[in-house]
């Protein structure tokens, strides 16, 4: 336990990526970017998947609601960001707070869960593929989509309600541009054992498991793939998994790039930046990752804008 004054906390100092004041404009004008592409990505993503039956399979059915994940998660901390900026104020409540926290939680572990499903979908389809309309079947990918929407939800509640009963100091500064729950037990002036304990086992639950089944998935499915004879059916099959490999190492590694490097430097504001892959541009570079290397996502991306376009 801290010593030091105690505070009923109204409000919380959100410092930001920078205090300089000639940077701001810089970075209000790179993050709306970086937003309105992550945004307008995400949401083309999606429309054409719902758009094109040919895409009404699991593997595009994920990659719809991974679109959706991305655009809340982002949506979550990036305005918040922008109007401070704006506004020069860099205030957030206590309950906007714990707010910004729950939800960041949420889609996190959302986003964590859609990997997975991902993941397996592309497991079946390769060592299975004579069973795949069976175990795939749209009833299951639905229950999982919702299984792990409820365990996220979960997750951000324990931490949430653990987290209401912390009292804290005069200090209210988070050097952050996102209320992130490790910045506000750093703030706490009582004993945050228990939410020590809670971070590390759904950490451990929830972050190393899923990854875990991820590589043992990947492990199963590269076995099977060099087994195919043709090369260009082994091209085939690793350009499927390439684009979701690129994206399980963007979250993952930016992921616990931000533990690690808050648990080994004392500057806060190094891990702020670090925070910025995984909440900003992981989310903005998803669609790209997808899209430029899938043909028929490609073909029905400009389906959907010469449809838009013939609107006009």
């Amino acid at each position: 336990m801290k010593s030091g004054n105690f505070s009923a906390a109204t409000e919380f100092l959100l410092l930001g990526l920078s205090e300089d004041s000639q940077v701001q404009p810089l970075l209000f004008c790179l993050f709306l970017s970086m937003y309105l592409v992550s945004v307008l990505g995400n949401l083309l993503i999606i429309l054409a998947i719902l758009s094109d039956p040919h895409l009404h399979t699991p593997m595009y059915f994920f990659l719809s609601h991974l679109s959706f994940v991305d655009i809340c998660f982002t949506s979550t901390t990036v305005p918040k960001m922008l109007v401070n900026i704006q506004t020069q104020r860099k205030s957030i409540s206590y309950t906007g707070c714990l707010t910004q926290i729950c939800f960041v939680l949420t889609f996190a572990g959302l986003e964590n869960g859609i990997l997975v499903m991902m993941a397996l979908d592309r497991f079946v389809a390769i060592c299975h593929p004579l069973r795949y309309k069976v175990i795939m079947n749209p009833k299951l990918c639905r229950l999982l989509v919702l299984l792990s929407f409820l365990i996220s939800v979960l997750d951000a509640l324990l931490h949430t309600l653990t987290a209401l009963g912390l009292s804290f100091c005069t200090d209210l500064e988070i050097p952050h541009f996102f209320c992130e729950l490790a910045h506000l037990l750093k703030l706490a002036c009582s004993d945050i054992l228990i939410n020590n304990i809670l971070v590390y086992l759904v950490t451990g639950l929830l972050g190393v498991v899923p990854l875990s089944g991820i590589i043992i998935s990947y492990t199963r499915i590269v076995s099977s793939v060099l087994k195919i004879p043709s090369a260009s059916g082994k091209y085939k099959a690793f350009s499927i998994c390439g684009s979701h490999l690129i994206v399980v190492s963007l979250f993952y590694g930016t992921g616990f790039g931000v533990y690690l490097s808050s648990a080994a430097t004392h500057s806060s504001q190094k891990s702020a930046v670090v925070s910025v892959m995984y909440t900003v541009v992981t989310p903005m570079v998803n669609p790209f990752i997808y899209s430029l290397r899938n043909k028929d996502m490609m073909g029905a991306l400009r389906k959907l804008i010469s449809r838009i376009l013939s609107f006009h």
